[in-house]
C-alpha cells in the first residue's frame, strides 16, 4: 500500500529534531456537524470559522515555518464547501494531506478529494455503528471503497467502547477485505460529552478484545497500531512521555493555537504569526505539558515513541 519517501522522513526529521519545531497542522476547519454522537463534544462548540482567505493565509505562514503535513478535522470538514481549495492549496505548498470525516458525504464530494493523500473515516463498528453514532455501515462504505479504488490512503478509525467489543476483530477483517488500514483507541471521556452506556465495565472481557487485536498484528494484519501501543491501552495506562504539544500544531476553527485536543488551552493566535506564537509559547506548553497525567490517544502516544526511538514502534506502527 503506502510507500515512506526519504526526503519527506528527512524533512520531518530536519523540522523536529533540529529545528524542534511541529511537522503536523491539525486544524479543526469547521465545527459544523451532521451526526451528534454522544461522546463527542465538538459539535456542542460552535466557534467562528475562518474564512477562506484566513485559512490559505495560514497555510502559507505555515509553510514558511517548516510545516509539512496538513490535517482537516473536526467536527466533519465535508461540510465546507471551499475543502477542495484549501487541500489543493496545501499540496500546491508542498504539504501532505490528509482528512477525517464520518464518511456520510464521501460519496457526495470524492470529486472534492483529488488533492487529498490520507483519509480517515470513523468506523466504530459494523451491526452496532448505527448505535453508536446513527448512521449504518452501508452508508458509508461505498465511499470508503471508492476512495480505496481511487489510490487514496483510507485509515478506518475506531474508538472502543462498550457498544463494539465483539466487533474489533471483524472490522480488522474488513479493513483487510477493502485493502484499508485501521486504527484503534480507547473512548476519551471529554467532560462536555456523555458517556454512561459506552463505558467499558467488563475489564476482563475488554483486555482479551485488545489481546486479540496484538495477536492480529502480530500476523501481518493491517492494523497501524504499534504493539507497544496495544499493550498500552490494554493496560488501560498511559506509559509514555508526550511530545504531543511539540509535534503536532494544533489550531481551532477560529484560529486559535492550542495544546492538544486534551488541554485546549489557546497560546496564540495565527494571527500573530505562527512562528511568534510557537516562541513565545514554549514555557507554557512545557510547563502544561509536564503537569499532564496523560491520555490513550494513539496519534499522540505513537508518535511521542517514535520520537523518543522506541525501537518496536518504529518497526511497527505503520505511519500515516
Amino acid at each position: 500500500m503506502r510507500k515512506i519517501d526519504p526526503k519527506l522522513m528527512m524533512r520531518a526529521v530536519w523540522q523536529l529534531r533540529v529545528r524542534r519545531r511541529p511537522f503536523v497542522l491539525s486544524h479543526t476547519v469547521n465545527t459544523a456537524c451532521n451526526l451528534r454522537c454522544s461522546f463527542c463534544p465538538h459539535w456542542r462548540k460552535r466557534r467562528r470559522e475562518m474564512s477562506f482567505g484566513e485559512i490559505t493565509g495560514m497555510l502559507d505562514d505555515a509553510a514558511r515555518f517548516g510545516i509539512g503535513a496538513y490535517n482537516a478535522w473536526a467536527t466533519e470538514p465535508l461540510l465546507r464547501d471551499d475543502i477542495p481549495e484549501i487541500l489543493r492549496h496545501a499540496r500546491s505548498l508542498g504539504m501532505i494531506t490528509s482528512l477525517v470525516t464520518n464518511g456520510i458525504l464521501l460519496r457526495e464530494r470524492m470529486e472534492d478529494l483529488e488533492s487529498l493523500n490520507y483519509l480517515t473515516v470513523s468506523v466504530d463498528g459494523i451491526e452496532s455503528l448505527r448505535e453508536i453514532r446513527g448512521i449504518g455501515i452501508e452508508e458509508i462504505m461505498d465511499g470508503i471503497v471508492e476512495a480505496r479504488r481511487r489510490g487514496i490512503e483510507v485509515l478506518m478509525n475506531c474508538v472502543i467502547s462498550a457498544k463494539n467489543l465483539e466487533e474489533l476483530t471483524s472490522l480488522v477483517r474488513l479493513a483487510k477485505k477493502i485493502d484499508a488500514w485501521i486504527s484503534f483507541e480507547p473512548l476519551h471521556e471529554f467532560d462536555e460529552a456523555e458517556f454512561e452506556d459506552l463505558r467499558i465495565g467488563d475489564l476482563e472481557r475488554y483486555r482479551s478484545a485488545i489481546g486479540e487485536l496484538i495477536d492480529l498484528k502480530s500476523r501481518g494484519a493491517p492494523i497501524i497500531n504499534s504493539i507497544t501501543y496495544l499493550k498500552m491501552i490494554q493496560k488501560r495506562e498511559p506509559g509514555f512521555r508526550c511530545h504531543a504539544a511539540d509535534l503536532i500544531l494544533h489550531v481551532s476553527s477560529d484560529g486559535y493555537v492550542y495544546i492538544c485536543r486534551v488541554h485546549e488551552v489557546p497560546v496564540g493566535h495565527v494571527s500573530q504569526g505562527i512562528s511568534n506564537v510557537w516562541r513565545d509559547s514554549r514555557e507554557m506548553r512545557k510547563r502544561i505539558s509536564d503537569g499532564c497525567s496523560g491520555c490513550l490517544f494513539f496519534g499522540y502516544i505513537e508518535n511521542s515513541l517514535l520520537y523518543d526511538m522506541v525501537p518496536e514502534v518504529i518497526l511497527h506502527y505503520e505511519w500515516m
